[in-house]
């Protein structure tokens, strides 16, 4: 009965904050490796920003961070830093002067760029040598005992109701043209010890689980959510989430 208790909690109604409250944060390592390739750290530009989770780290290596993003609500859940200065902008229509950025990113956000034209904008706003990478986190990887489960959730349950671009990042952004010299990065990961409402909290913010509730389909959710509560046993208990950073690295 406890368990039934649990399994029928909405787990999946977050509200607006969920998005800053639950996505996994970067690794330090890759601000770092960022700035390292960069020609200088004068100016970074993260487009796509959503709120702030790369563009923060980025401004403790660089001296000033632009963070753009076409969403009012994502800027203003967005996290505030002396060097960071937020913006809406589109992709394509980037407000930065001529070849000033030494860094340019696009963390989680390329597959849903008009990538031509945002292609022409970073040509424009990339300083000589600057550095592109195209970021993105692949498919959670959960402990042994929950992975069948999860990815039967994931790939069979939910599969349909992404977005076609989900693709691109399960694929590693490896499909995307990249129209520039391309460099090598390392083999980086985001690694979270959650309990079972982070976990649940993080699912719920991804727009799969949002066209599954426009489509009038909680019963896949709550039938997720109770199998997973099952096999988590104590909800508190903290288990290891890990996600594979995948990147698109060049030059201009």
């Amino acid at each position: 009965m406890a368990n039934e208790a649990k399994g029928a909690r909405n787990w999946f109604d977050q509200g607006g904050r969920a998005y800053s409250r639950f996505r996994p944060e970067y690794p330090p390592g890759l601000a770092r490796f960022l700035a390292s390739v960069s020609p200088d750290t004068v100016l970074a530009v993260d487009v796509g920003c959503g709120n702030g989770q790369l563009t923060g780290q980025l401004a403790m290596h660089f001296d000033k961070v632009l963070g753009l993003d076409p969403s009012a609500d994502q800027i203003a859940h967005a996290s505030a830093h002396p060097r960071v200065e937020y913006a809406r902008a589109p992709a394509e229509q980037l407000p930065v002067a001529d070849h000033g950025a030494s860094l340019i990113t696009a963390a989680q956000a390329a597959h849903w760029f008009d990538l031509p034209r945002f292609y022409d904008q970073v040509r424009r706003i990339g300083a000589a040598n600057a550095v592109l990478a195209l970021i993105s986190y692949g498919v959670p990887r959960l402990d042994d005992e929950l992975a069948p489960r999860f990815g039967h959730f994931y790939w069979r349950e939910i599969g349909p109701y992404w977005p076609a671009e989900r693709q691109l990042v399960d694929t590693g952004y490896a499909d995307l043209p990249f129209p520039f010299a391309e460099q090598t990065a390392p083999a980086l990961e985001i690694r979270k010890d959650w309990n079972l409402e982070e976990l649940l909290g993080y699912i719920s913010t991804w727009s799969a689980v949002r066209s599954v509730r426009e489509a009038s389909r909680e019963d896949i959710l709550q039938s997720f959510a109770s199998d997973l509560t099952a096999l988590w046993g104590d909800p508190t208990h903290r288990r290891a989430v890990r996600w594979p950073i995948n990147m698109r690295l060049g030059k201009l």
